[in-house]
């Protein structure tokens, strides 16, 4: 991989000498902040103006992601200052939606679930295999949106679309196209190089793309905060040095030990243009990483040995994607246009740890195979746009232990994660939804949607523990529905009116996990969990002034019924079971009674000229569990967040200085059982932080780009809500991009 990145950087120094003498393009125009005429493609799978959207949708162009440059899909979701990113290690990054997270959120890419059988409603670290380098879009629905995409779509979803090859204008000539950047980060010592070619005929297209990323332990700030104090500092880890688990002194305290890993991600597509109405599209996606080591875990106390873990990392991170995608457009017969498409996944990840001074290594093994499809028509006509679809994602799970002796390599059986015989989950789902501009100013939209979904899951090897039950088998027949109205009014100004329903059918992970979800506690299977459902509203307002000054804001509230959480629980009459070799007590997923969530979303975005933007955006979001008997904190609930920034551009320069800010997290605020993780924030909670960031880049020529930024100036120290790992301390970034 050092000889790929020497190439490419060799290969953009030959493109620099050879065009200096070109004049930088002028960009400042096509960078403003504001567009009144922008379109967006999830809220109901067609592109529609944005402006006829009721549900709230932020769009992130892969102009706006190439200048945040970030490191992982992950990093660049938290750079929109909307969404929340916890990270448990350094190779992960679970994004929060009004108060939502994990399985809550539906992840997609070009038009595919990734969302399966086993995501957990913890936190999750999938969001990294999808690779930023190579996105044409990405675009975030906020609130339920089950009636187009059903389950989990509970917090909003998260549509990734990647580039499509470029096809020839000209007969007999080729359209061929090329990007490639190298990267180095200090913070982390990141190293990454992408490289990305199109070429296209008149008729027939392939894009192929690789990006390879190797990020070494993670150094956090050095500016401690006064509540944290060393709370969060790395002064000893484990080694195997001769064969025996030994603390070793770190000699730097800042740098996070054990958090580097690496990944590639290739891509390849081919688009065959069969007539100027109809359209191929063959999609391959491959993400594979190294091991990833679970830093919290690695940095849990042990009750003599100073630390509880030798080793706990994840095994590689692998995702597999095959899709075959068709469009019809300006079709004859009632629909003009039609879009269906088939999908293969494959998903591997496992689990290894190993206990301080101990020689068992455990290994869980999750394979998880997809197998998707989906239809879907529209009928556009004069003031009326109605669509329709059917899909379905049939998932299977292999779930396998086993423990090995480092010493002897002698292998012996172990208890899986999952249950150990067949797992199976299944959907089909219709839908129908409508938008009708029924006056000038007015806008009605809608849908409904109808699902039918399947779990079965077995038990085979009751050795460890004696389960009262075989197998858990599951059936749900979930409608949903949503109903919006827009006012576009005159003197630009825009209000709207939403409400939906969302549902979350519980999945394997739910129903039948045995996980310690921290030292001396372990959740056990319930099989008689129910989905849970939301019901929302959303109230927006916005106003633009002069085209130039962009002020909006989104009122929402959720009633969330039978909400899944974590709580104490009886496992064959006993409060406590061995798990691990130690007394563990027993928690379970539980049904509550309901739960509330509300919040307030303000942006304000502003072309004071040119030259000058600034753009402001800040979420705020309160939820409780409700019972006869209680009212606590619901988990997953973010503090305030948000982030401004400050741009000026100015021919082929532009600079942008900003701040990303979160508010506390005081600890009554978190939720006990839940997956808040509490024991990695400090004993009033996760301070308040801020962070002062600096942006440059510089359009050298219409070939060469150069960006260089300073994240977290001041050094700070802190870490997001509910992570187990400080976030990085002053990081100096230096890109240089090239492009034919």
């Amino acid at each position: 991989m050092k000889r790929f990145l020497n190439i490419m950087f060799i290969s953009l120094s030959v493109y620099l000498n050879a065009e200096a003498q070109t004049s930088p393009p002028d960009t400042t125009l096509s960078d403003r902040v504001i567009d009144i005429d922008e379109v967006v493609v999830s809220a109901n799978k067609v592109p529609e103006a944005k402006k006829d959207v009721a549900q709230q949708v932020e769009s992130i162009t892969a102009k706006q992601i190439q200048q945040s440059n970030p490191q992982t899909a992950a990093d660049m979701i938290a750079n929109t200052g909307q969404v929340l990113v916890q990270k448990s290690q350094q190779g992960g990054g679970s994004p929060v939606i009004r108060g939502f997270e994990a399985s809550r959120v539906l992840l997609m890419i070009d038009d595919v679930r990734l969302n399966n059988i086993i995501y957990r409603a913890g936190h999750l670290q999938n969001v990294i295999s999808m690779d930023a380098s190579i996105l044409d879009k990405m675009e975030i629905l906020f609130g339920p949106s089950s009636t187009v995409y059903g389950s989990d779509a509970l917090g909003g979803v998260i549509h990734l679309h990647t580039k499509n090859p470029l096809l020839s204008d000209m007969s007999g000539a080729l359209n061929v196209h090329s990007n490639a950047f190298i990267r180095y980060a200090t913070a982390n010592n990141e190293k990454t190089g992408h490289v990305d070619f199109s070429i296209g005929g008149g008729k027939l297209g392939s894009l192929t793309s690789f990006t390879y990323s190797d990020f070494d332990d993670l150094r956090q700030g050095e500016n401690l905060n006064s509540t944290a104090d060393s709370l969060w500092l790395r002064p000893y880890y484990v080694d195997l040095i001769n064969g025996q688990d030994s603390l070793v002194k770190n000699d730097d305290i800042y740098k996070q030990v054990f958090s580097g890993y690496s990944q590639y991600d290739i891509l390849q597509k081919f688009l065959f243009k069969q007539n100027a109405h109809v359209r191929h599209i063959l999609n391959l996606q491959l993400s594979n990483s190294s091991n990833i080591p679970r830093y919290d875990r690695l940095t849990d106390p042990g009750e003599d040995t100073g630390l509880r873990y030798a080793e706990w990392y994840y095994g590689r991170q692998l995702r597999t994607l095959a899709s075959y995608e068709l469009k019809l457009d300006a079709m004859n017969g009632f629909f003009n246009s039609y879009r269906a498409g088939v999908n293969y996944q494959v998903i591997e990840e496992s689990r290894h740890q190993r206990r301080f001074d101990q020689t068992g290594l455990q290994h869980r093994i999750e394979q998880v195979g997809v197998t998707g499809f989906d239809l879907d028509a529209r009928k556009k006509s004069d003031g009326n746009d109605f669509r329709i679809g059917i899909e379905g994602q049939f998932n299977s799970l292999l779930s396998t232990a086993e423990e090995q002796n480092i010493e002897t390599g002698e292998i012996s059986p172990l208890d899986t994660r999952y249950p150990d015989g067949d797992n199976s989950m299944n959907n089909i789902g219709l839908y129908a939804s409508d938008t009708w501009k029924f006056s000038d100013p007015w806008v009605l939209s809608g849908g409904l949607r109808l699902e039918y979904i399947t779990l079965h899951s077995s038990f085979l090897n009751k050795e460890f523990f004696d389960f009262p039950f075989d197998d858990i088998n599951q059936t749900h027949l979930p409608l949903s529905g949503s109903l919006g109205i827009i006012w576009n009014g005159e003197k630009e100004w825009r209000f709207s009116l939403l409400g939906s329903t969302g549902f979350r059918a519980p999945n394997v992970d739910d129903l039948a996990k045995i996980f310690e979800s921290e030292p001396g506690s372990v959740i056990v299977p319930n099989p008689d969990l129910k989905p849970e459902k939301t019901y929302n509203a959303d109230f927006s307002i916005a106003k633009v002034f002069s085209n130039k000054v962009k002020i909006e804001a989104v009122l929402f509230g959720t009633l969330f019924r039978d909400a899944i959480v974590t709580d104490v629980f009886n496992f064959n009459g006993e409060d406590s079971i061995i798990y691990n070799g130690e007394l563990s007590a027993v928690l379970a997923n539980q049904n509550r009674q309901k739960a509330y969530l509300c919040g307030v979303n303000a942006n304000v975005l502003a072309d004071i000229s040119n030259a000058f933007s600034v753009t402001s955006t800040v979420t705020y979001t309160k939820g409780n569990i409700v019972t006869d008997s209680i009212n606590a904190p619901l988990d997953h609930i973010p503090p305030l967040l948000g982030k401004t920034s400050v741009i000026f551009r100015h021919q082929g320069f532009r600079t942008e200085l900003f701040t990303n800010y979160n508010g506390w997290k005081h600890i009554e605020d978190y939720n006990a059982n839940g997956e808040d993780n509490e024991q990695y924030a400090t004993p009033e909670g996760m301070p308040a932080w801020w962070t002062l960031n600096l942006r440059l880049e510089y359009q050298i020529n219409k070939y060469l780009l150069i960006q260089a930024a300073c994240e977290n100036i001041f050094d700070a120290n802190y870490r997001v809500f509910a992570s187990g790992i400080s976030a990085p301390g002053r990081n100096f970034i230096l890109t240089l991009r090239g492009s034919l």
